[in-house]
């Protein structure tokens, strides 16, 4: 897999590149090899356990399989959890109940979560006495815009520290200041490449290598300069006579040929698309083999798949709403939503297409105006400075020197983000009372954590409201209302995509929001491809496809992959199922 490994190893990227599959391959070779290793998932959606077919948890776990090796996966919520009893435990029975009731409120946030997570994460980079019994450690991290934010935590929070900065959406200060000398040496960790190296994963796609260069120049600019690029599922170069395989071949080349040459000239590995889904020790052990092609497959495409043109014939009946596309990371969920919103688009209703994801790239993807359709993004740092702005214009206008001080000190904590992408949420919501909105959500972790915002400002009106809350309409009434709000939960039709979107349609039923339909995207089966790789990654989808439409959803559709990539509307609108001219 990868030669020379020092003893902290993090695989990075894109949600989607195959940082799990790399991860888990890669820990599995060094164990194999005689190595004592942990396996580490920093991923708020991890499926590590899923992998191995072993149940792993919060807890560090062996994998019984191989010898030496050890895996954990870090718990955002039961680490959460832990962290305000060891806060408010010690209170109990010492003060009264109502000053308690007020502190958990404090500490019900996102930001007392991510400290939390953070917290265990630190631990591993700097506490020998847990990983001093380890050769490797290796940390399967989340989706891009999560691990920088991670990365960054180190410093950032030493930061605020340093300038006392005001704790009130934290606890108490103290538990943070007693992590001040931990937080220094996990950034001198991070930092020291003879210690850690940060491995890029990527696809050899325009849009990944792009995410891979932005996020090479992130690290870098943090202090991690020792990367190495690892591309994944490159499609063989023997094209077998097949249409659509060629069409890959000659993508795989263009992506790489154009990718950035800072990026270009880090040390990398590359790795072919495999003939079968990830899953299980075989198959990992596979991936440090070389690919062998035989003959052509015979396969004809899967014409009872139900596309998505009925799906949007389903949403464009009630003339105006809120469409949001949702799943993991990299099942394509900005594409679905471009493809739904210039649609809608070209059958003349007025669209507003906007995303929440940090990593999306909305104009790219539609290469150019469409008639009926805007474009926006809640940009969480714009949003940001838009809120602490207002707040010092309207708060803080009658304080002294003194208060202003602190206020400021206050809006630079990390949870006034949270707030403010969460009101941009909510502005977005009430557009959708006069029009289509189709909203591209970031990858599953996130969302949710922008639902259970969105769900405590519900409960905090609704408590507040008394006699009018019968005449009152909150963000999480209008998503809890299928005839306001529809949701697609996108996935691929592949093992580990289904699960994780098996996951979010039960979080999501537990906030009593019912997800609309399902979208599996990128599927080989409705293609009728015969090379031999792809149609035995085509053959794969059958009992997946089936999961979705016997006990999954009430309604999907099956959107095939296309020989090039879906930019622009002509393409959008193929994924759809309709190829005339936008009027």
């Amino acid at each position: 897999m990868f030669n020379d490994l020092p003893k902290f190893v993090f695989l990075t990227g894109k949600g989607g590149v195959g940082k799990t599959s790399l991860a888990c391959a890669t820990a599995v070779g060094l164990a194999d090899g005689g190595k004592k290793v942990l396996l580490v998932s920093t991923d708020p959606a991890s499926n590590v356990g899923q992998v191995f077919g072993t149940e792993i948890g919060n807890h560090i776990t062996p994998i019984a399989a191989v010898p030496g090796l050890m895996a954990l996966e870090i718990d955002p919520e039961g680490a959460a959890a832990e962290y305000r009893e060891r806060i408010v435990g010690p209170m109990r029975g010492v003060l009264p109940e109502k000053a308690l009731k007020g502190i958990e409120e404090q500490l019900s946030g996102a930001c007392t979560t991510e400290i939390a997570a953070f917290d265990e994460f630190t631990a591993l980079l700097t506490d020998d006495a847990v990983t001093g019994a380890y050769d490797h450690i290796i940390f399967d991290t989340a989706p891009t815009g999560h691990t920088i934010r991670l990365l960054k935590l180190p410093g950032a929070w030493s930061g605020f520290l340093e300038t006392g900065g005001d704790a009130s959406c934290l606890g108490p200060l103290a538990g943070l200041e007693k992590q001040r000398a931990r937080y220094g040496a996990a950034v001198d960790s991070l930092s020291d490449a003879a210690r850690t190296r940060l491995i890029l994963v990527t696809r050899p796609r325009v849009s990944s290598l792009a995410e891979a260069a932005r996020t090479s120049g992130e690290l870098a600019a943090i202090g991690i300069g020792n990367q190495h690029l690892a591309i994944n599922g490159l499609m063989p170069e023997q094209d077998m006579g097949d249409a659509l395989a060629a069409s890959l071949i000659a993508r795989d080349r263009a992506a790489l040929d154009g990718m950035d040459a800072h990026l270009a000239a880090l040390p990398q590995t590359r790795f072919a698309l495999r003939p079968e889904n990830l899953v299980g020790l075989d198959a990992l052990r596979r991936m440090n083999t070389p690919l062998t092609l035989t003959g052509a497959a015979l396969r004809s495409a899967d014409t009872d798949l139900p596309s998505l043109s009925a799906l949007v014939d389903g949403i464009e009946a009630a003339g105006r709403g809120l469409v949001m596309t949702m799943g993991k990371g990299g099942v394509g969920k900005t594409t679905i939503a471009a493809a739904v919103a210039v649609e809608l688009a070209a059958r003349g209703h007025e669209v507003l297409l906007t995303t929440t994801d940090p990593a999306a790239h909305l104009t790219e993807t539609l290469a150019g105006d469409v008639p009926h359709l805007s474009v926006s993004r809640i940009d969480p740092v714009a949003e940001t400075q838009t809120y602490r702005d207002h707040i010092l214009s309207t708060k803080g206008a009658s304080l002294d020197a003194e208060g202003r001080a602190m206020l400021e000190e206050d809006l630079r904590s990390p949870c006034t983000e949270e707030i403010a992408v969460f009101q941009a949420f909510s502005r977005v919501i009430r557009e959708a009372g006069r029009k289509f909105v189709v909203m591209d959500t970031a990858p599953t972790g996130h969302t949710l954590l922008l639902l259970d915002a969105t769900g405590s400002y519900h409960r905090d009106v609704m408590r507040h409201a008394g006699d009018n809350a019968g005449h009152m309409t909150t963000p999480m009434m209008r998503l809890q209302n299928p005839e306001m709000t529809k949701i697609l939960i996108v996935t691929l039709a592949e093992t580990t995509p289904v699960l994780e979107a098996a996951r979010l349609q039960e979080d999501l039923n537990r906030a009593g929001i019912t997800p609309w339909a399902w979208v599996i995207n990128a599927s080989l089966a409705a293609t009728g491809t015969t090379h031999p790789v792809l149609a035995a990654r085509a053959a794969t989808e059958a009992p997946e496809i089936a999961a979705v439409r016997n006990g999954l959803a009430s309604r999907y559709a099956v959107v095939p992959m296309l020989a090039e990539d879906p930019v622009g509307a002509d393409r959008l609108r193929a994924l759809v199922g309709r190829t005339p001219a936008i009027a």
